[in-house]
């Protein structure tokens, strides 16, 4: 029997449990929460005269726990609204209820007899079809079934959501010996494309694939550390970035999961294994003193590292593992650091490392090695093949490439020729693929080698990788340095940044207005696809600095001018113009989306107009266009009071309101019931691109110019009088007050009776003088370098 989940449970409201089910709620799901009912009376709960009978008393850690998800940084929740679709209970008077949902997801205590104690519960409960999981992080699957029903058996496998559930993209699915494949495949289907997450089926062996490899290389790392006499910065220095991990590298990383955790996970394998590998999965005795201290990492304050003191006096002091005392600690400086840090590419970086003779070189060359003979000696056990050991690691751990990648970025060939001089013992089957001719764990195709042959990877048709289309001319219709447009099939075209931090200077400005040009005669529309890390965070700020300090006020108007061009041509484009935004889309970002014909956003997109902290006002039309989204908001009615609108359009902008996610940035009102929020972000390219034919076959048109009625003077005095107010109470500064009258000012419609109905034009030649006169102003440019220097803004 196949069930679409509609409506799930979580047993257990911890961290991991309420986190699942605050991910579930963003994706629309509605959940129910039960845990366990307590033993014995808070004392808040005494001063209440309550007693263990009353309800809010056995559904108390539920509830407490699904409260606790407003406080947490980084948020579990994507709108504190989504808390509604969060019901809570005890799983005592409320299991009952598991009858009536599709997906029960069990998230107690990691200890076998506690689970299928509660397996048995569950399944005396549970309606035929009704999946059951568990999000285990290492504890067999298999042996969690034992004495289930057939059918119970059959809808039963392992979930592994990895911490914190909402924005790390892995979910490792473990099927067990009993597992239909058809609720398998269901499974995979919906965690990836409704869970928006990248899925790699596991095997049911200990800590599973992403667990089992880290944990390893973590182990490795820290022993390696030990034996070379490096610092704890030192290590950080070289395992972050430079070798294509994440800048928390080593032990920022282990501080940010918790030592605790960690060696939990750790013992897990112990336990399981025996020989060489039992004795690398104990941790050296300083880790296990470190537990016992309670510096277990950032939630206990202290761990690895340890943060002194406040604002320009703040330092954070490295751990001494031979003293247990907290010292200054120094990056590692060697010759072959520079070099790494001076090469081009991935693999230039790595290869620069790991091969060569200092101190750096060899902790490098000797941490890779171990993890990548470990990943080959283990990839049969614990995976299917090799591209979701990558993949696991990648999704999980944040990698930039996985074990076997970085294995080709070292070159194959001269690497296990280098081991094999060192006396290690290369597993048979990579040998075997070198002396068949395969030079390469993937080719150029991006192909894995698996069992004898190059493999093509399973990918969803709706994973359009922007990347891979660039690398191909074929796909190029025109580019130049700052913008690409591809052809991604079915008569739609893609428009892709290619200038640093996908900035919009004039050189991407004119490849808008190209793209619409080409795409206006000869496709269906155009999507407007970035890669990178953000979408993109704005205009380059560098540029108009250098400007404004050089006094081309000329040359900065044209750009303005040009820039606001541009976002008028995205809004009247004759065919479809489909923004696809993820991650960062500040300033000129969204300008780039809030005129386009629809917004196919990544459920991590964070919306919002910015320039107010570079002391500016938004220069390409923002202010006019979220004033639009918002009006358009509002019922058709000749009497209908502005002011609410206006207001609301000048505090966002005054005071650079940012989304924390895409639904918050549509609460914000930078998006609207034409767009919609995609879960997986490898999605939204297809789906930007469906938009695009949806529209096509619509028989889309643009929008008609209309005049846009404003407040007018009574309303910028009102809007003014605010700022003012703030002011008084010390609350912004005089710098502040100013980009404040001037916004207002421009959002009001200047000075015209209120209801007026203006331009477009108007408000964008407002918008170009507000701009052009605060980026003349020395306290502008002293924010602007401070946001290029530091990556914070500056309040003066």
């Amino acid at each position: 029997m196949k069930k679409d989940i509609q409506r799930a449970a979580v047993l257990g409201s911890g961290v991991m449990g309420s986190s699942i089910a605050a991910h579930l709620a963003n994706v629309g799901i509605p959940v129910l929460l039960l845990d366990i009912v307590p033993n014995e009376l808070t004392d808040d709960e005494k001063a209440k005269g309550l007693s263990l009978d009353d309800r809010a008393v056995r559904n108390r850690l539920a509830a407490g726990n699904k409260q606790k998800l407003f406080k947490q940084n980084p948020a579990p929740l994507a709108s504190k609204k989504n808390a509604n679709k969060i019901e809570v209970g005890n799983l005592e008077d409320d299991i009952e209820h598991l009858a009536d949902v599709d997906w029960i997801i069990e998230v107690v205590v990691e200890k076998l007899e506690v689970k299928q104690q509660l397996f048995e519960n569950v399944e005396q409960h549970r309606s035929p079809g009704t999946i059951v999981t568990s999000n285990t992080s290492g504890i067999s699957v298999n042996a969690m079934a034992e004495g289930r029903g057939e059918e119970f058996r059959s809808h039963f496998m392992g979930t592994h959501f990895f911490n914190p559930p909402r924005y790390l993209h892995l979910l490792e699915v473990i099927p067990t010996k009993d597992t239909d494949a058809a609720v398998l495949a269901n499974m995979k289907t919906f965690a990836e494309e409704v869970l928006g997450k990248g899925v790699v089926e596991a095997k049911d062996t200990p800590n599973f694939i992403g667990n089992r490899i880290g944990t390893y290389g973590l182990l490795v790392s820290v022993q390696k550390m030990n034996e070379l006499g490096l610092s704890i910065t030192e290590v950080d220095s070289i395992t972050g970035p430079l070798i294509g991990r994440p800048k928390s590298a080593t032990f920022r990383t282990l501080d940010v999961v918790g030592l605790d955790t960690f060696l939990h996970v750790a013992r897990n394998v112990y336990d399981q294994v025996d020989g060489e590998e039992r004795n690398i999965f104990d941790p050296p005795q300083f880790l296990k003193d470190m537990a016992e201290k309670g510096w277990i990492g950032a939630k206990a304050g202290q761990g690895f590292y340890l943060k002194k003191g406040k604002g320009e006096n703040k330092e954070i002091l490295e751990l001494d593992p031979e003293t247990m005392e907290y010292r200054q600690g120094q990056k590692l400086k060697a010759p072959s650091v520079q070099a790494a840090e001076q090469a081009k590419g991935k693999a230039a970086k790595i290869q620069a490392l790991a091969y060569a003779d200092d101190k750096a070189g060899t902790f490098t060359w000797d941490t890779l090695k171990a993890s990548l003979l470990y990943s080959a000696e283990k990839s049969d056990e614990i995976a299917n093949d090799i591209a979701a050991i990558d993949n696991a690691m990648k999704w999980g751990f944040g990698w930039d490439l996985g074990p076997f990648e970085v294995w080709d970025a070292l070159d194959v060939e001269r690497s296990v020729k280098k081991m094999d001089e060192e006396g290690e013992n290369v597993p048979a089957w990579v040998k075997d693929m070198l002396n068949a001719g395969y030079k390469s764990f993937y080719n150029a195709a991006g192909e894995f080698y698996h069992k004898g042959a190059y493999q093509k990877p399973d990918i969803n048709e709706k994973e359009i990788d922007v990347a891979t289309l660039l690398k191909n001319e074929d796909n190029v219709i025109t580019k130049n340095s700052g913008a690409v447009l591809t052809d991604i099939g079915d008569d739609v075209a893609a428009l892709t940044f290619t200038s640093p931090n996908n900035s919009i200077g004039l050189d991407v400005i004119q490849m808008v207005n190209k793209a619409i040009d080409e795409v206006e005669k000869n496709y269906k529309g155009l999507v407007i696809a970035n890669k990178g890390k953000n979408f993109c965070v704005g205009a380059n700020l560098m540029m108009m600095l250098m400007e404004a300090q050089d006094d081309a006020f000329d040359e900065l108007d044209m750009v303005i001018r040009r820039f606001q061009g541009m976002t008028a041509r995205i809004r009247y484009s004759g065919k479809p113009v489909v923004a696809a935004p993820f991650q960062m889309t500040l300033g000129g970002g969204a300008e780039i989306c809030l005129p386009s014909a629809s917004v196919q956003a990544s459920a991590e997109t964070y919306m919002g107009l910015v320039e107010t902290g570079v002391g500016l006002i938004p220069g390409g039309g923002g202010n006019k266009e979220l004033y639009i989204r918002e009006l358009e908001k509002m019922p058709e009615d000749a009497g209908i009071d502005l002011q609410p609108v206006a207001n609301a359009v000048f505090e966002k902008i005054a005071m650079a309101k940012v989304g924390t996610s895409a639904q918050e940035s549509a609460e914000n009102g930078f998006m609207s019931d034409r767009d919609d929020i995609i879960a997986n972000s490898k999605h939204t390219v297809w789906y930007a691109k469906q938009k695009v034919q949806e529209l096509h076959e619509k028989g889309y048109q643009p929008p008609v110019r209309q005049p846009i009625p404003v407040v007018g003077e009574t309303g910028y005095a009102t809007m003014l009088l605010g700022a003012k107010s703030l002011r008084t109470g010390g609350q912004i500064s005089d710098h502040d007050l100013k980009i404040a009258g001037k916004l207002a000012f421009l959002i009001a419609g200047g000075r015209v009776p209120k209801g007026t109905k203006v331009d477009e034009d108007y408000l964008l030649d407002l918008e170009r003088e507000a701009f052009l006169s605060l980026i003349a102003e020395p306290k502008s440019q002293q924010r602007m370098q401070h946001m290029l220097k530091t990556g914070k803004p500056l309040r003066n």
